[in-house]
């Protein structure tokens, strides 16, 4: 049976425990973090765990409006080792690039040794996604920002990125952390503060969903800048 597509790049697989997710492999033969590589009509598939992964957790959870594709330029705030930079890098293939950003210097290490270094579609960037002018040099101007930080002001940081590198109508996916902003507020409170904050920026929110039970107290937003 040949795999169900949820998105451009994005796919179902049929499998023995039921259905997993998955991305074509950029880099054939090769996995990341500990994911299956399932190969389909001679076409490898790597799967994407949505305890893992908020940008996939979303998937699952029914996300109708998916922005990344083929061929996009991308800033990625809070990058980590890359778990799902290495899926956003397979769906938008050799032809699109991801700029990878994170403040803290082990997870940068992992980044580079564990997925830069075997993908040129990557590029690691050690800095502070509050001041986005310290690695413009660094950064074109992009079609979309995602954005996964614990900080304070996570629809802040979007905002300000946007105006240093975001095209105009470019996307957004955001996802918010509540508990990294406020512990005595209810996270729906929380989730509604951030998306008011990033219209007053000047996007239009296309979708926002909880990602529980896949991340409790998360939610995802994406968004687009108005032109």
């Amino acid at each position: 049976m040949s795999p169900k597509r949820f998105f451009p790049g994005v796919y179902a697989l049929e499998g023995e425990s039921g259905e997993a997710l998955a991305t074509l492999n950029l880099t054939p033969g090769r996995r990341f973090y500990g994911e299956q590589l399932v190969t389909v009509d001679g076409v490898e598939y790597r799967t994407w765990n949505p305890y893992r992964s908020k940008l996939a957790a979303a998937i699952r959870k029914g996300l109708g409006v998916m922005p990344i594709s083929r061929g996009d330029k991308v800033l990625y705030l809070g990058v980590a080792s890359g778990t799902t930079c290495s899926h956003v890098s397979d769906i938008i293939g050799v032809g699109g690039h991801v700029w990878g950003v994170d403040f803290a210097p082990r997870p940068i290490r992992d980044l580079i040794e564990g997925l830069a270094k075997h993908r040129d579609n990557v590029s690691p960037i050690l800095g502070d996604a509050r001041r986005p002018r310290t690695y413009s040099v660094n950064v074109p101007k992009v079609n979309g920002i995602y954005a996964d930080v614990a900080q304070p002001d996570q629809a802040g940081i979007v905002v300000e990125n946007a105006r240093v590198f975001l095209k105009s109508g470019g996307w957004a996916v955001m996802a918010v952390k509540s508990r990294s902003i406020d512990v005595t507020k209810a996270p729906q409170r929380i989730y509604a503060a951030e998306i008011e904050k990033l219209r007053e920026g000047g996007f239009e929110i296309d979708e926002s969903l909880e990602l529980d039970p896949f991340e409790k107290d998360h939610a995802l937003v994406v968004s687009r800048l108005k032109p």
